[in-house]
């Protein structure tokens, strides 16, 4: 694989490593990240290869999640893109966002935190604050719908057991998955998150609608607190 950080122009790169000419041969999942910007690109500016300002667009917004999370202005701003090829990235990154989360007619089923970290952290990893999300489920736990109940700090204190429950309660949910984000990177539970947790864990209980897991997303990856912590689901 080619090293991201070496600057070279495509016209001098033999023709079979040339990036387009190597997904065609092998697949996109072999190029770097480089590589496909510069396929998005498709030209460069004057004195640089669309590969060396794919490089420096990864530098300047720090990888892939930077540039997930960069808008449209902020794009244009970097040289050698503008308007036209920052909407390109932009449209390339939203189709992936529709992929992440296309519903197909067998609805989804969710199995476990892997099932429910497919779901949502393609978005959620690059949220700036804080939100909370709960995914409702029927008795088959097959994903009915995911709503975006919480922004901003996160504590038993500011959720409302009430607004977590409602919406299950009125599309007779079975069972409830909580989830939310570490805008950190790091998806280690807080105390915090645990005491919020328990709180939910006892009220779904009184209201008979069960909460199967609390999953904390983060850049870094997820943690669900059923795995790090059973005793309180006992």
């Amino acid at each position: 694989m080619m090293d991201e950080t070496i600057g070279y122009l495509i016209k001098d790169i033999e023709l079979s490593q040339r990036p387009r000419e190597r997904l065609e041969k092998f697949g996109a999942e072999v190029l770097t990240n480089a590589e496909l910007l510069a396929i998005l690109l498709r030209v460069g500016k004057k004195g640089s290869s669309a590969i060396q300002v794919g490089q420096r667009l990864l530098a300047d917004f720090d990888g892939l999640y930077g540039l997930q999370k960069a808008g449209f202005l902020q794009l244009c701003e970097v040289e050698g893109v503008g308007p036209a090829k920052a909407a390109q990235i932009k449209a390339a990154i939203e189709v992936g966002h529709r992929i992440a989360g296309h519903q197909r007619e067998d609805q989804i089923r969710i199995t476990g935190p892997q099932d429910v970290a497919d779901q949502v952290q393609y978005k959620m990893a690059i949220l700036e604050q804080e939100e909370l999300w709960v995914l409702l489920l029927d008795s088959r736990n097959q994903l009915i719908k995911i709503e975006d109940l919480y922004r901003g700090s996160l504590n038993s204190s500011s959720v409302r057991p009430a607004d977590i429950f409602k919406s299950g309660i009125r599309l007779n949910a079975a069972a409830l998955i909580i989830v939310h984000n570490h805008p950190s990177g790091d998806p280690t539970p807080s105390p915090e998150d645990i005491q919020l947790t328990r709180m939910l864990i006892e009220a779904g209980e009184m209201l008979e609608l069960p909460i199967l897991d609390h999953i904390v997303i983060g850049s870094q990856g997820f943690c669900s607190l059923k795995a790090l912590h059973p005793e309180m689901w006992k």
